[in-house]
């Protein structure tokens, strides 16, 4: 089975009943976390015992990326052991980050991290990793393995790393923070729904799901941007939605 589930989607903090950035990514009985933001785990527990997670990818130390890292660390600290740490691939900041959540769990000893940007074999998947325009160090994805390619470009603003990140994968997770054309001048730190589109279209994704929505922001609005720009499938991820890949 080849699936990606949505565990949350709003950039920044939750809106009620949703959660901040997550996904995961199932292919073939393994399984992979892309961001774990705040209120996602629960979602993620829904599908799958913590255990079962194989790897956890955070793009960045921002907490609506990373903050149930620590509620994931703790249900394996207290819950269940691995056999093993599992494999963290992350940004520098985000261990740090975390760990000041955690004054008395140690989370190296539930995972094992592995730096980011650079590119790693996690099980099936090849992971690729290029540094994106952020606030802070940010790593675009591309995941590959036989017969699918995946890239996410988590809530940074668009820069050139996406050619080779985002060229011709099935799908392509962009964020849509923002809605309408960027004000001249303007820091490219965050992706438009616009920009995500275009973007879809350069590199020649066949489908788009556009996430990380700020928070009470026009989710239609988003998407009919998105296609004003793209041509082919495009979603607005939302909470327990499940995509067959």
């Amino acid at each position: 089975m080849r699936r990606l589930s949505v565990l949350g989607t709003c950039g920044a903090w939750p809106e009620a009943g949703r959660g901040a950035s997550g996904f995961l990514l199932e292919y073939d009985g393994f399984r992979v976390v892309l961001d774990l933001g705040y209120a996602t785990v629960p979602r993620l527990l829904e599908r799958c015992a913590a255990v079962e997670v194989d790897a956890v990818v955070i793009t960045h130390e921002h907490p609506d990326h990373c903050a149930d890292l620590s509620a994931l660390g703790r249900a394996l600290y207290y819950g269940e052991r691995r056999g093993s740490p599992m494999p963290l691939y992350c940004t520098p900041g985000v261990i740090g980050r975390v760990q000041a959540m955690e004054p008395s769990e140690d989370l190296l000893s539930v995972f094992a991290p592995h730096s980011l940007p650079a590119d790693h074999q996690i099980g099936p998947f090849r992971l690729e990793s290029d540094l994106l325009p952020h606030y802070v160090p940010h790593a675009g994805i591309r995941l590959t393995a036989p017969g699918l390619a995946v890239a996410y470009s988590g809530d940074a603003g668009p820069g050139p790393a996406l050619d080779r990140l985002a060229a011709g994968v099935d799908l392509f997770i962009a964020g849509a923070t923002l809605q309408g054309e960027p004000a001249e001048g303007a820091d490219h730190l965050l992706m438009s729904a616009t920009e995500a589109g275009s973007w879809a279209a350069r590199t020649g994704a066949q489908r788009l799901l556009l996430t990380h929505f700020w928070p009470g922001s026009d989710r239609e609005r988003s998407i009919a941007e998105a296609r004003a720009a793209f041509a082919g499938e495009v979603t607005a991820a939302d909470e327990g939605l499940t995509l067959a890949l």
